[in-house]
Order: C-alpha cells, then structure tokens, then sequence
C-alpha cells in the first residue's frame, strides 16, 4: 500500500481520487488473486484426477471455494478500510468482527466440505470391498459426530472471537452436564451404546442376528442413537433399547462363511453288510456335489448299533449361506443318500420288536 500510495502521489491526484483508486486497484487486484486461485486448482485438480489416490483429490476440492471465499472476504474488507479511513462512519468498526467471524466460518465451511467427502470416499471403497470393516451406516454416523464437533467448537471460537468469555459457558456445561448425565443416564447409555455399535459392529443393517439371552431374533432394520429396530421372521418390528446390547451375547448368522449339513442315517441290521458300500457312495457323492464345499470337514462314517437300526452320520458344510438355498442343497443331498441306499438294496430302518417263540414238545393224551 505504500508503493501505490508513493505511485499515486507521484500522478498528482487529488485526495479523494487517491483513495477510490487504491479501493480500485485492490478490488482488480482480489479478481485477479481469485481469477488465478480457480485456474490453478482447476488444473490441480485435472492432474490428480489421474492418480488413484482418492485424497490429494479431496483436499483439492475441499480446499477450492473456501479459499476463492477467503480472498475475497479479504480483499474487500482490505477496501473497507481505506473508506473507513476516509469517512470515519461508525459502521465500519465491524470491519474486524466480520473478519473474524468470516475466517472461521470459511474454516468450518472447509472442514465440513472435508468431511463430506472422506464419507464418500469410505463408502465408494466399502461398495468396492463388502469385506471392509465401515459400512455405509457407520460412516454416516461417525460423520454426523465429527460434523456435531467443529460446529460446537467453531461456535465456541467465534463467541471467543466476539469478546464474549467462554469459560464460564464451560464451567455451566461441565456443572449441567454432571446434572443431565444422572437425570438421563438411561439416554446417555444408550447412546453410547448406538456409539459402540457404530465402532465394534457385531452387527449392521440387514444382517440376522439372534441372542438366546434376551429370546430375540430378526433382521436389522435400523440402528439409531437411542434404538435399534429388529423385524423378526413373523414380520413384527421389535425396538431394542441400545444399552442391552453391551449386556448380552449376541449371534450373527449372517456372518457365517458355510452352513453345516449333519445328518444321522440308520439302516435295517439285515443289511449292515451292505455298510462299507453305502459309506463310500455317500462321501464319493458329497465330494463331487458341486454345492459342497470340500475345502470343509467332510465325515461320513459308520456311527453306532441302535436298538432297531445301524446308523452312519454325514456331516459336511454346503458353500452358501443363503438360508433357502441352503436347504435345496440338503434336500437334494439327501434324496441322493436314499437312492445310493436303495440301488443297493438296502432299506431305511424303522423301530420294530421280534418276538421268538420257543417250540415246546407235544405231549401224548393217554387213551
């Protein structure tokens, strides 16, 4: 400013004429910082588009409107105070408080952009990888936390900036918050315990879950803060405050890698002969079911005398999971056990009881 100030006494202008020409030239020259600011992260970001990683691009983006925002804020507010300077009104002494709180609005604004793309970017990644360990729902909930803290403490910032004192605002909210954690303790635990669902994640939306300890089983409709919304398998929704869930042992089915077929077969003992055969069928069979998974335990084996039958056990895992697929497979393959046993001539064996009768001799009448 000194140079443009020594530039224009040297062109003999007139005071006011020196003073709107410097809220001329700092205007042109804000236009020309934001004119070269959009140019040279347009180009940025046409560069690192290119590059698989997701981030440079994010800051980039993030990054781009707040600052275009921040030289202008500047640069304005710059022209206001060589008017300031000149007219001495009294509404120009908010020029500071309104640099103030502009700065750290477009610091929120930035911070906010930043989050909103992290969560896309997380979920882009999960869609791409179902194995990784956030999921959708989680990512918007730790997003609305992490959103929940910059607003609180930008606004703690700007009370500060504004010359209000905020310790005391502290001191009432530490004193306040004593009082609503006993007032509210049940709320507070359940929403910590939404909070430690979202981090551990036993369970997420859409997945089955059961827990013998509460007598309770269905699909995850929707994990709220305070309530989880069960529907169980007769379609009734069940509401399950989020506290219980860090006090019970809970079973996700649908986490499983394969689902187990163990079945226990019994034969007549007229034909336990014919044993060995009907063993090596079966396991032969389940070995080339292209629905079993031989990478899992696969037993087939003689088992135990019964009281009315022998018996052999299968037991051996299919490659779904998928509830209805699932017992297809079983079913086709137990026809399959029953026609390996019949082409064998074999029969299925069912309780029965033999009676033997002694034969006693026949006595001669007397004549």
């Amino acid at each position: 400013m000194e140079f443009i100030q020594q530039l224009l006494n040297q062109l003999n202008l007139n005071k006011e004429s020196i003073w709107m020409t410097q809220v001329f030239v700092i205007v042109f020259v804000t236009l020309i910082l934001s004119f070269f600011q959009k140019r040279t992260f347009k180009r940025l970001e046409n560069k690192l588009i290119s590059t698989k990683n997701p981030w440079d691009d994010l800051v980039i983006r993030a990054a781009s409107k707040p600052l275009s925002y921040l030289i202008w804020l500047l640069g304005v507010l710059f022209a206001a105070e060589i008017v300031k300077h000149q007219s001495q009104a009294a509404i120009f002494e908010v020029i500071d408080p309104v640099r103030d709180v502009g700065v750290v609005t477009i610091l929120i604004y930035f911070l906010l952009q930043l989050i909103k793309g992290t969560e896309n970017i997380l979920i882009e990644k999960q869609a791409d990888d179902s194995d990784r360990d956030l999921d959708q729902h989680t990512v918007h909930a730790i997003g609305k936390l992490v959103r929940i803290s910059v607003f609180i403490t930008g606004g703690l910032i700007l009370l500060q900036t504004l010359g209000y004192s905020i310790s005391g605002i502290l001191a009432f909210g530490g004193v306040g918050g004593i009082a609503i954690g006993f007032a509210a303790k049940d709320l507070l635990a359940n929403f910590f315990g939404g909070l430690m669902i979202y981090l551990d994640r036993p369970f997420k939306v859409g997945d089955w879950i059961r827990s013998n300890d509460k007598s309770m089983e269905g699909t995850v409709e929707n994990i709220g803060w305070r309530l989880t919304c069960i529907r169980t398998f007769d379609k009734r929704p069940l509401y399950v405050p989020n506290s219980i869930f860090n006090n019970i042992s809970i079973e996700n089915p649908s986490r499983m890698t394969n689902r187990r077929i163990k079945e226990t077969m019994g034969i007549r003992y007229d034909d336990v002969s014919k044993m060995s055969i009907i063993i090596d069928q079966v396991k032969s069979m389940l070995q080339n079911h292209p629905d079993i998974d031989n990478e899992q335990t696969l037993i087939v084996n003689f088992n135990s005398f019964s009281a009315s039958s022998v018996d052999f056990f299968i037991y051996t895992f299919t490659k779904t999971t998928e509830w209805i697929r699932y017992h297809e497979i079983k079913q086709d393959v137990l026809l399959k056990i029953v026609e390996i046993i019949e082409n064998n001539g074999a029969e299925f064996a069912y309780p029965t009881s033999t009676v033997h009768l002694q034969s006693m001799p026949i006595s001669e009448e007397p004549n």
